[in-house]
């Protein structure tokens, strides 16, 4: 009986779902499309920031339902379009008030400079900087613009980068949690959040270091821009925080101002009959970058952990996303199956994830280069653990100077669960059958003096093989690489120097360096193909609820059909008519 509920409570839900929540989300994504925006002939871009940025646009399409759906390459491309628009006059950015990102950042502020540099002017709004995490970041994407406007009641309070990290060693201890994991090497820091109630030596010291790369390097870009040098806007951030009208003496703003100012002057700018455009308006109404010309670049995505298998986030409507190790292969496969891509450019932005999956991949972008199809990984926010591993072969390798990469190192384990649900009167019993290392990650018992050699081992080759790609792949001896390996953490500028990462850029950059190695010549138009490709909504939901395609049409059309009024008036007047014994006779009457 039980279970009948509950497969009754699953067939309602998803009836509720299929009949209502899908076809309205639907409807609005229909009602979109159709009424595409058109950009006005004066127009201000305005970009929004502080919803904050994925790395890349989802290829769910019910992905971004909730969030600002916007992404780093959209941006970029967006922008790359816009600077050539002559429609286009003008971008107004809203600044975050918390940090940014940093290698985001970097990416946004390389693409308003290319903006400036097309003859357009871009002014950017703030309503305060907090002292929240790299806010150096977005003040450093404030100061790219051709004017730095500030709310006349905001502080400006970006005076250095700050990060917290949660320790969980003595609550654990407290109750009864025993966390057991192998780390390789001292710098794989994600084991300590477990096992410690402060840093180590070496997790201080890494994260120091990539930290204080991060705040010099936005400093460093910021005193370009604002036309200074780093040690003279160094003294004066760090001798804040100061009002809007202090920071507009210092020369650290240009103008003090509401965002209603802000936006009549750039509309001043535009010209007569201007109006502002959003970029997500600007990028529906434009699409995506497709280029031109007989040959191709592929542009091949992947954020998130890095996991074996394929298909989307068990959410259909979530936005979290994951670099599947079947998809990424497959995707990297058809890009090297297509006669007219000459070059792949591999965008990554992972903490890293399963060995396995990684392998997979840096499989098939071997297959590229075995193809004659050179590959370039352009780095997003991070590409670290198994995110380099997957990037460690490629022919060149571009990321950001903030760019968090390298952690080559591995860890793995367990947690035993045993006393802390002792406490509260539950007992873990097990059972194994076959050899000792059957039950090895059973929550509930300690390891075992074999069994913890055993996975001690396994790690000692996992990392023994991480060190030889990236030997391999960086053409380095491998006494050097387990020099800068260690599971440490580096900074994309820190990664270059150590001959780990090529170049420092991001997408744009990325694509020249695929032409270069392609041979195609740079006054000759090339085409974008992306991959994987976007998914539509019926295959999003046929992949989700494990359905065709076309039976999610059809349940959908069912859907949209019940939520119509007039569907709705006809079956109650059904119903009105049945309970007087009429039957079914109002059908011919009804206009459906």
């Amino acid at each position: 009986m039980k279970q009948f509920f509950l497969t009754l409570l699953g067939v309602f839900a998803g009836l509720i779902l299929f009949v209502i929540v899908v076809p309205l989300m639907l409807i609005v994504i229909a009602a979109s499309a159709s009424s595409k925006p058109s950009t006005p002939s004066n127009a201000v871009l305005e970009l929004d920031l502080r919803a904050g940025l994925t790395d890349q646009a989802p290829s769910n399409p019910f992905a971004s339902f909730g969030g600002s759906g916007l992404s780093v390459v959209q941006v970029v491309d967006a922008l790359a379009q816009a600077e050539k628009d002559a429609q286009v006059k003008v971008l107004l950015i809203r600044l975050p008030e918390s940090g940014m990102t940093p290698a985001a950042a970097d990416e946004v502020r390389q693409a308003v400079r290319r903006f400036r540099a097309a003859g357009k002017p871009v002014i950017a709004h703030s309503q305060g900087f907090m002292p929240v995490g790299a806010v150096m970041s977005s003040y450093m994407v404030g100061a790219s613009a051709s004017e730095l406007w500030m709310q006349n009641t905001a502080n400006f309070q970006a005076t250095g980068f700050s990060a917290d990290e949660v320790f969980l060693g003595r609550a654990f201890e407290r109750y009864g949690v025993r966390p057991e994991f192998e780390q390789r090497y001292e710098y794989k820091n994600a084991v300590n959040i477990y096992n410690q109630s402060d840093f180590t030596e070496p997790h201080r010291e890494a994260m120091r270091a990539w930290m204080t790369s991060i705040y010099d390097s936005a400093l460093a870009n910021a005193a370009q821009d604002r036309k200074t040098t780093p040690a003279a806007l160094k003294a004066v951030i760090e001798a804040g925080p100061y009002s809007a009208a202090q920071a507009l003496e210092r020369k650290l703003i240009d103008k003090i101002g509401q965002v209603e100012e802000a936006e009549a002057e750039a509309k001043r700018r535009a010209g007569r009959g201007s109006d502002i455009v959003e970029i997500s308006d600007y990028i529906s109404a434009r699409g995506e970058r497709a280029g031109s010309g007989r040959h191709a670049i592929a542009i091949v995505g992947g954020e998130g952990a890095i996991m074996t298998g394929s298909g989307q986030s068990a959410d259909p409507f979530g936005a979290g996303s994951a670099i599947r190790s079947d998809d990424t292969a497959e995707a990297i496969y058809d890009a090297i199956e297509d006669k007219d891509v000459k070059a792949i450019v591999l965008r990554v932005s992972s903490p890293g994830g399963s060995p396995e999956a990684s392998e997979q991949i840096l499989a098939a972008v071997r297959a590229a280069k075995a193809a004659g199809k050179p590959v370039v990984v352009s780095m997003g926010a991070y590409a670290a653990s198994g995110g380099y591993w997957i990037s460690s072969e490629a022919n060149e390798i571009v990321a950001q100077p903030s760019t968090l990469t390298g952690s080559i190192g591995v860890f793995g384990g367990k947690f035993v669960l045993a006393d802390a649900l002792g406490r509260f009167g539950v007992d873990m019993r097990g059972l194994s059958v076959g050899g000792d290392y059957s039950d090895a990650f059973s929550p509930g018992q300690a390891w075992t003096p074999d069994q913890r050699r055993a996975f001690a081992a396994s790690m000692d080759r996992t990392y023994d093989e991480f060190i030889t790609r990236v030997a391999t792949g960086r053409r380095l001896p491998p006494a050097r690489v387990r020099e800068i390996a260690r599971g440490r953490v580096w900074t994309g500028a820190q990664a270059k120097a150590l001959g780990l990462v090529d170049h420092l850029g991001g997408l744009e950059e990325a694509i020249g360096r695929a032409r270069a190695l392609a041979n195609i010549p740079e006054n000759e138009s090339v085409r974008f193909k992306r991959y994987p490709k976007a998914l539509s909504p019926f295959e999003a939901l046929s992949e989700a609820f494990g359905v065709q395609s076309e039976a999610a049409r059809a349940l959908v059309m069912l859907g949209g059909v019940m939520n119509d009024p007039t569907a709705q008036a006809t079956m109650r007047q059904i119903q009105a008519d049945r309970a007087r014994g009429q039957g079914a006779t109002v059908l011919a009457d009804q206009p459906f």
